[in-house]
C-alpha cells in the first residue's frame, strides 16, 4: 500500500518535470538539429522509463544482451503482460525506438507528447481501415530507419499464456525487409495488474532472443513467421503459478 501512495505522485511529479523538459525540444526541433533532438528524446524518456520501473519497485534482469543489433533498424515483436511493458522496453532496451501502442494513449496528458516525439503509432483494433493505416505508417517508419515494437497479442495476459499473434503485425517486417528481435516479458503484471491495480515490488526478466532476417527466408518460412516467433517467444516465458 505505501509503495502505491509514493509511487502516483512521484510519476506525476515526474511527468510535470518532462513538461519542462520539452521546451529543449522544442528548441532543437526550431534549430533544424535532427540528431541532436533524437538524441535528447531518446535520454530523456529513456531515463524517465528506468525511473518509473525504479519507484514501481522493479528488479530488471536482461537475458541475450548479446543479440541487440547495433545501428540497424529493428521491428521488436514482444509479448504482452502489462502496463509497465513499454516503461520496461523505453528504460531497457537503450536504442531508439517507437511502439505501436493502443489508440487510448493518445489521449494520457504529458505522456502521448512523448510517444509522438519517438514515432509512436496508435492503432484502432476495433477499425480494420485505420489499424491497416497504420501498419502502412508503421513500414514508412521502418523503411526511413526508425526502429519500432510491436505487440502482436493485441492486449495484455496479464500473466497468462501467450496469446495468439496477430498476423497483420509481422506486415511490418516482411514490407519494410528489416530484422525482427523477439522478446520475451516476465513479471511485469505482478507490479500491478496481479494486486487489483495496487504498486507491488517484483523481479522482472526481459529475454531478448536472437534476430530474425526476414529477406532469408522462404516461402514456407514467412507464411509460418508468426507461429515462428510465438513459438521462440514462448520458449523463454514463465506463466502465472497454476496457469498452463
Amino acid at each position: 500500500m505505501l509503495r502505491t501512495i509514493f509511487f502516483y505522485p512521484a510519476l506525476l511529479i515526474s511527468l510535470i518535470i518532462t513538461y519542462f523538459l520539452e521546451i529543449k525540444v522544442k528548441f532543437l526541433t526550431n534549430k533544424g538539429d535532427i540528431k541532436k533532438r533524437m538524441i535528447y528524446i531518446h535520454k530523456v524518456t529513456n531515463t524517465w522509463a528506468k525511473f518509473v520501473m525504479k519507484i514501481a519497485g522493479a528488479k530488471v534482469s536482461i537475458v541475450g544482451l548479446e543479440n541487440l543489433p547495433i545501428n540497424q533498424t529493428v521491428l521488436f515483436v514482444s509479448n504482452h503482460q502489462s502496463n509497465f511493458d513499454i516503461p520496461l522496453l523505453l528504460g531497457y532496451l537503450d536504442i531508439p525506438k517507437g511502439f505501436i501502442a493502443k489508440k487510448e494513449l493518445a489521449s494520457w496528458p504529458f505522456i502521448s507528447t512523448w510517444m509522438k516525439h519517438i514515432n509512436c503509432i496508435f492503432m484502432d483494433r476495433d477499425n480494420l481501415r485505420k489499424s491497416a493505416q497504420s501498419i502502412v505508417e508503421g513500414i514508412n517508419l521502418l523503411k526511413s530507419g526508425n526502429s519500432m515494437v510491436i505487440f502482436p497479442e493485441g492486449t495484455r495476459s496479464k500473466g497468462k499464456p501467450v496469446n495468439e499473434f496477430k498476423g497483420g503485425s509481422f506486415k511490418l517486417a516482411l514490407k519494410s525487409k528489416c530484422l525482427i528481435v523477439p522478446l520475451t516479458i516476465n513479471g511485469t503484471y505482478k507490479l500491478l495488474e496481479e494486486n487489483n491495480n495496487k504498486i507491488k515490488g517484483a523481479n522482472i526478466e526481459l529475454v531478448i532472443h536472437p534476430p530474425i532476417d526476414v529477406t532469408k527466408l522462404g516461402k514456407e518460412e514467412l507464411e509460418h513467421l508468426p507461429e515462428t516467433v510465438h513459438s521462440i517467444i514462448s520458449s523463454t516465458y514463465k506463466s502465472y503459478e497454476g496457469i498452463q
